[in-house]
This record gives structure tokens, C-alpha cells and sequence, in this order.
């Protein structure tokens, strides 16, 4: 058996040691039990204790970069050290710097928006060059709101004419006959995340003006059937409360020069009923990703727990559920 040895990192700038290491060394601690690591800090030095050379190297480096990441500006997030320790556990040189700070840059009204991880950044990548994407995974972890930065960053480019959002309404168990209000007003209730997205990148008049001209439709699910989307981005949120019936008939509903976005968490599916006693077989999401796997020219992004961008918290109760359902 192997005495653990320490290694010890000296960090010039103790605020930005600081952001590093987490409120408490929290950020330190939940990698040191991800890799059976003790990580812990004396002032702004990193303190790595493990057996193996080699885990502590890869450790040393992970730190390392982020910290010169950091000191450039890099928004730093705690997920970011996990992702890191992964590539470097596949490839001892894998440039982090690169991986981390490359990718798809979305300039719009009101904020600039970037991939804050990997998979995030892969995913605006197959948004950029795919005309359908499909974008399975927890809340969270930026499905939605990435669709619409792209969609928006498309708009105002004129690479599309208008975006069109829908949603099925199955959340409430009713109709949307019964509920007040004109065609928006039954919807907008469903469609929320959408809309807040949309105001927060291009602010209350921009977005005023662009529903007014029918630039950016509200479409529920059920009044999609019989028509023909040309030059528009397509976004179908929740996807998994779709029905296979559903799904087939919004995919076919694209037209030339359109996108489809269609995203959706498997773990919540609302609806009613099963096929043959199975509660996930009536969903059209989980069909269409047997179905279409193998079809060309249709990007799949599978997210995780641990491509949570909300509060590291978040990622961790995603996790236990998905721990205790298995």
C-alpha cells in the first residue's frame, strides 16, 4: 500500500484563488470526492493529497489551467473542474484553455451568449449546422434557452424569417378550449421558460415589436397540423409530453429554409395512458430518438446532471433522483 503524498500549488492572487476554490472549499471538496482525492487549501495555496502520482499531476493541471482561465476573464463554474478531470483522464495533454473558452459566440440585444460547458458548446455547434436537433436531458442544463439564443441570433441575421414556439399543454390534465383568454393567452402559461428567455436577451420593446410584426409566433402543439413552416426556426419544447403521433406530424411540418429544435426531458413525462402497459412508450420523444437515430443529417445532444448551469445544488439533487429511480 501506498503512503498518499502532498502536493502543494502556489496561486499569486488570493481573490482569484478564491473563486476557484468555492464558498468553503466547496468546489475543492466535490472533485476530492469525485477523484478520492483530499483537496483542501491554507490561504491561496491548493494542498493535493493522493497515493497516486498520477492523479495528483492530473489534478495539479486541472487546477492550473483554470486558474489561468480565470485571471483572463473565464466565467468559472464548478461543473467545469469535473468536465476538466474527465479530458485529462482521456488525454494527459488535452488543452482545457481551448476546450473551455472555443466555440459558438451568439451576439444579441441585450447579452452575449456562449456554451458555459462542453456539451453546451457542442449543442450551439449542431444548432449552427443541422437543420434538426434534438436536445434530450435534466432542467437546467440550457436546452431551451440555448434553442432560443439561437433562433434569435438567426432571426436577426435574416437567416430566418420568423420563430415560431410551441409547446404541448398537457401539464394542467386539460383542453385548451377551457381555459380564458384568446390563442396567446390559453398558451402563454406553457410556454413561460420561452418567453422569459426571449425578454431577457432582447428586452421588452424588441420583443413587443418583433411579436407585432409575427416575427416570433406562439403556435400551441395541437394547431401545427395541416401547415407548412418556410424560412422559420421551429422550437418545440418538452418534447417528452408529445404523443408519437404528434411528433411525426410537427417533424413533417418543416418546410425550406427552416429549423426544427426539438427538446425534452424522458424523466418527465406527463402523459396519460401506456402501450402495452409501458408508461414511457406513448411518449414521441423517446420514439423519435429510436427512429431517427440513424438519419442523416438530424444532431442528437444528450445532457447530464452534470451539465447543470443553475446552482451547483441543482445538478446534485439531479443526480440523487436519478440514483434512487435506478
Amino acid at each position: 500500500m501506498r503512503i498518499p503524498e502532498t502536493e502543494i500549488l502556489h496561486f499569486q492572487d488570493p481573490d482569484l484563488a478564491a473563486r476557484l476554490f468555492g464558498p468553503q472549499n466547496a468546489f475543492l471538496h466535490h472533485l476530492g470526492r469525485r477523484c478520492g482525492a483530499e483537496i483542501d487549501s491554507r490561504g491561496s495555496e491548493l494542498l493535493i493529497t493522493h497515493e497516486d502520482e498520477v492523479i495528483r499531476g492530473r489534478l495539479m493541471h486541472v487546477f492550473t489551467q483554470f486558474y489561468g482561465m480565470i485571471r483572463d476573464g473565464y466565467e468559472f463554474r464548478e461543473s467545469d473542474l469535473e468536465q476538466g478531470f474527465d479530458m485529462l483522464e482521456e488525454d494527459p495533454n488535452a488543452d482545457l484553455r481551448r476546450t473551455f473558452r472555443g466555440g459558438v459566440n451568439l451576439q444579441l440585444p441585450k447579452k452575449n451568449i456562449m456554451g458555459r460547458n462542453i456539451a453546451q458548446r457542442t449543442y450551439l455547434e449542431a444548432l449552427r449546422s443541422h437543420e434538426i436537433t434534438f436536445a434530450v436531458g435534466p432542467a437546467g442544463t440550457g436546452k431551451t434557452y440555448l434553442a432560443v439564443a439561437m433562433a434569435l441570433s438567426m432571426l436577426l441575421g435574416r437567416r430566418v424569417r420568423r420563430i415560431v414556439l410551441t409547446r404541448p399543454a398537457v401539464e394542467a390534465g386539460e383542453r385548451l378550449g377551457f381555459l380564458p383568454g384568446d390563442l396567446a393567452e390559453k398558451v402563454n402559461p406553457y410556454l413561460r421558460p420561452l418567453y422569459d428567455a426571449l425578454l431577457e436577451m432582447l428586452g421588452p420593446q424588441k420583443m413587443s415589436s418583433l411579436q407585432e410584426t409575427g416575427a416570433i409566433e406562439v403556435a400551441p402543439l395541437a394547431f401545427m397540423r395541416g401547415r407548412t413552416l418556410n424560412d422559420a426556426f421551429v422550437i418545440l419544447d418538452e418534447a417528452q409530453n408529445t404523443t408519437r403521433e404528434q411528433m411525426k406530424m410537427f417533424l413533417t411540418r418543416l418546410g425550406f429554409g427552416s429549423r426544427a429544435v426539438i427538446t425534452g426531458d424522458i424523466t418527465q413525462i406527463d402523459l396519460p395512458g401506456t402501450i402495452n402497459g409501458d408508461p414511457e412508450s406513448r411518449s414521441g420523444l423517446i420514439h423519435a430518438l429510436d427512429v431517427l437515430s440513424r438519419v442523416e443529417g438530424i444532431a442528437f445532444q444528450h445532457f447530464t446532471a452534470s451539465d447543470v448551469v443553475r446552482h451547483p445544488l441543482v445538478g446534485r439533487i439531479v443526480q440523487a433522483y436519478d440514483r434512487h429511480e435506478a
